[in-house]
């Protein structure tokens, strides 16, 4: 567990609910998208672009997401969604994740997130700004 911390210094803990798991005993898959979007917006917080969000003249709003489950999860258990950064263009980012399981000491699932920034204002897309720019590229890795 401590390489996958070393590895993802943004990370999130998520606590499994009784209530997340369906009918075949396991963790339902929409429930890793709620995950994710905890991990965003954690991510944002953790980095300081939270601020992003109050700003109508440039907001992150998602293109698309997608989920590739590895392992199947089940309550109880503790997941840990480590996120970062890939695919820096003028007006978006890829965020990428990847969560594991506590109890089962391994990545159960993966996934990304195509983020643009929008201006609610003008209903078009945005520049990223030059300081969240810079965060982000902090947060950069290779695919």
């Amino acid at each position: 567990m401590q390489e996958f911390f070393e590895k993802y210094p943004i990370h999130t803990k998520i606590n499994v609910v009784w209530g997340e798991m369906d009918a075949l005993g396991h963790v339902n898959n929409v429930s890793y998208f709620r995950y994710f979007e905890t991990a965003r917006i954690d991510f944002l917080t953790q980095t300081g672009l939270l601020s992003v969000l109050s700003d109508p003249t440039c907001s992150p709003v998602l293109r698309d997401t997608y989920a590739q489950y590895k392992r199947p999860v089940t309550f109880p258990d503790t997941l840990y969604i480590g996120s970062y950064i890939t695919d820096i263009k003028s007006d978006r980012f890829t965020m990428r994740y990847e969560a594991f399981s506590e109890s089962q000491q391994a990545i159960c699932t993966t996934g990304y997130a195509n983020v643009v920034m929008f201006n609610m204002k003008t209903g078009q897309k945005s520049p990223i700004s030059e300081d969240m720019l810079a965060v982000l590229k902090q947060y950069e890795k290779d695919e």
